[in-house]
């Protein structure tokens, strides 16, 4: 699996080298940057700029690229154990996912669920996440209806962001609580919002119907969080 950009292949240089195959680069780098990458004991393979686009899929790579293990992705047993966990219900796409996750991680939920999506483009998602997916245990459930069974059954409550629902400012959070949020083009589908135990929204300062999934996401998260 191929990431590229020299944030994400710092963060894994940094984090997780065991993770690294190989360093592909593109460039010259500093002296400080390339002693390293070459102390963490890893092949480094110098590319030229058609290859390392070609390998990049035109991403902007900075000539940073690595070689790494696949992502694995969490079962959902594991994710039943823990507190605050944050379900994506049809999202696909991966810049809304990484960003997620990427807020996950760093306001305190213990993991996130794509829902309703059969895989995920491990690469585009990695890299939207800066990293954060590695520290954040990720699962896939196929069927969104099934898991939000699942979680209900293990004592989790569910939370549906949606319009029309009781301000997240005002919400007292369960302790286990699982935090649903919908695509932006049609938010939760309306059997699984029918499963949801509180509809909980953002108030807005004026008239406006929505925000990015994302922002949103970042909004409740940071409130189920720390409630």
């Amino acid at each position: 699996m191929i990431v590229y950009g020299k944030q994400i292949c710092k963060f894994l240089i940094e984090r997780h080298p065991e993770l690294i195959n190989r360093f592909l680069l593109a460039k010259e780098i500093d002296k400080k940057d390339f002693g390293k990458i070459s102390g963490i004991g890893k092949p480094i393979e110098r590319v030229d700029a058609k290859k390392a686009q070609a390998l990049a899929r035109g991403g902007n790579h900075q000539g940073w690229l690595c070689d790494i293990k696949p992502y694995r992705y969490s079962g959902i047993a594991p994710l039943k154990k823990m507190a605050f966990l944050v379900v994506l219900a049809g999202l696909t796409d991966v810049g809304n996912i990484g960003a997620i996750i990427r807020t996950a991680y760093a306001l305190g939920a213990d993991g996130v669920v794509a829902a309703g999506v059969g895989q995920l483009q491990s690469e585009a998602v990695v890299r939207a996440s800066a990293g954060a997916m590695f520290d954040l245990p990720v699962a896939i459930a196929p069927n969104l209806l099934d898991l939000l069974n699942e979680l209900k059954q293990s004592g989790f409550t569910l939370y549906g962001a949606g319009l029309g629902g009781q301000s997240i400012e005002t919400v007292e959070v369960a302790p286990r609580r699982v935090l649903v949020l919908g695509s932006e083009g049609s938010g939760i589908p309306k059997r699984a919002l029918e499963k949801m135990d509180k509809i909980v929204t953002i108030e807005m300062a004026r008239p406006f119907d929505s925000l990015n999934v994302s922002a949103a996401a970042a909004i409740l998260i940071y409130r189920m969080g720390h409630a």
